[in-house]
């Protein structure tokens, strides 16, 4: 996952200081010269580093600060505030037109993801707006462009216009708007061709688009994977065409994440979405505080609400903790707990946006086997209706059939129902506010006995509610 060895090397670099009672000027020119290295090794621009550090020094060896009862505590304050304050302190959402259609125009070298993230970003519209967007496929160099985006619109039930590969990208899109205005279509995104590398008649034909068009967004596509190009090709496609924002994909691969950290300073372009993946899911709006959580190694637990929330809806929900509270909870419910969490992302993803898990010993060993959630499956499968509903009829005899029945031996099955056991009791002390569990209270840093650190999450939620207030 991208910034895993950042967030590794700044852990490493404010967790000596933590354990200073005091903190002189010594110690945080020490954690700055490893925070220097550990930026510069995730490939962040050499700029943006100085600058950052030079801020982050400047206010840390204040008098307020090294003199306070907790420096360390606001040292770490300092780093996060100006994480945030670098890649762009504010979300910044689509800018929508004022009347229909909203355009969206996509650019970007080729393989940087932009026809994937026309399909995610129609999707993402579908489902926070109930949009219907529109998409133009004006990629006439790359005839997969075009199937490819038809597939995307297939599975989303979203039109796509086509000419095919004969008429000019510029005629497509006057045609495709026209089309769009008549359906009255509330987005369109445009796909546009990308290059091995930026030249004069990719920009040309991109100013061609950009002059008919008159986008509401001209957002730059870039793979995380480029690194340090990356800035260089933003920085380019924004003297040239006047970009709104910026997209970076592949942000779940083994990438530095450093073009993330620096985009928004070079270019000034305010990063809107990061994809994570290849299904029209993985897509996430991109939240500056957020960002700078999770590579701080503090979590993210409005993303993670959020993840949930898009998963579940409210019936459901209340269902659960009903059954959570009397103890009903049943091996139905258990397949579908399963497959609720896979749909929101590898686990091992998941928790680390939990405040304090990245601190945990062993968290970055963590990893879900897939096809050991097959297997559980497998032998929930195995039993009958009855069983699964009353899971204390499981005998020995009927453990061993259903071992049979699934393709696992007799051990798998007795550690996969004592597993069960064990999370529905846990289950019934959450749900009664009795969160006295081994180990959760460090996890959440001391805030979890009582109500799961509810002071703690209402301080967050507030938080958010204070920004989407002042965004409006």
């Amino acid at each position: 996952m991208a910034f895993e060895s950042l967030t590794e090397r700044l852990q490493q670099a404010m967790s000596k200081l933590r354990r200073k009672g005091k903190v002189s000027e010594a110690d945080v020119k020490e954690m700055m010269r490893e925070i220097r290295l550990a930026l510069l090794e995730a490939d962040v621009n050499l700029q943006v580093v100085k600058e950052f550090t030079k801020n982050v020094r400047e206010r840390a060896v204040g008098v307020e600060v090294l003199e306070s009862l907790s420096p360390a505590q606001q040292i770490v304050k300092i780093v996060d505030e100006e994480l945030t304050k670098t890649l762009g302190l504010e979300t910044v959402g689509i800018e929508k037109s004022p009347k229909i259609p909203t355009i969206i125009m996509m650019a970007g070298l080729q393989g940087a993801g932009k026809t994937t993230f026309a399909g995610k970003l129609a999707n993402h519209l579908i489902k926070t707006e109930n949009a219907r967007p529109l998409m133009i496929a004006g990629d006439v160099y790359r005839p997969a462009a075009i199937d490819q985006l038809k597939v995307l619109g297939q599975q989303l039930d979203v039109p796509v216009f086509d000419m095919g590969t004969d008429v000019s990208p510029v005629e497509i899109v006057r045609q495709g708007l026209a089309l769009a205005r008549e359906k009255k279509n509330d987005y369109v995104l445009i796909d546009t061709a990308g290059r091995l590398h930026i030249d004069e008649n990719l920009m040309e034909e991109l100013k061609q688009i950009k002059d008919l068009a008159q986008p509401n967004e001209i957002l730059l596509v870039v793979d995380a994977m480029t690194g340090q190009d990356a800035v260089n090709v933003a920085e380019s496609f924004n003297q040239q065409l006047g970009i709104t924002g910026v997209v970076i994909t592949k942000l779940d691969g083994d990438t530095r994440g450093g073009a993330a950290l620096s985009i928004r300073q070079v270019t000034g372009a305010p990063i809107k979405f990061t994809g994570t993946g290849e299904k029209l899911t993985d897509l996430e709006v991109f939240h500056p505080d957020r960002m700078s959580s999770r590579i701080l190694g503090m979590g993210d637990m409005l993303t993670l609400i959020e993840k949930a929330q898009q998963d579940y809806d409210e019936k459901k929900a209340e269902e659960l903790a009903q059954k959570m509270k009397e103890n009903s909870f049943d091996f139905n419910d258990f397949v579908e707990q399963i497959d609720q969490v896979m749909g929101m992302g590898p686990i091992e993803d998941l928790l680390k946006m939990i405040p304090g898990m990245s601190q945990m010993p062993g968290i970055e060993n963590v990893k879900v086997d897939p096809k050991q959630i097959a297997r559980q499956k497998a032998m929930v499968y195995s039993m009958t209706p009855a069983e699964r509903e009353n899971p204390d009829l499981l005998n020995p005899s009927r453990r061993r059939r259903i071992a049979a029945g699934s393709g696992n031996s007799v051990v798998e099955v007795n550690r996969m129902i004592k597993q069960f056991k064990e999370s529905r009791k846990m289950m019934q002390q959450m749900s009664k506010g009795n969160m006295n569990i081994p180990g959760m209270d460090q996890m959440f840093g001391g805030g979890v006995k009582g109500k799961l650190g509810k002071m703690a999450m209402n301080r967050m939620v507030k938080k958010q509610k204070k920004k989407k207030k002042k965004r409006k």
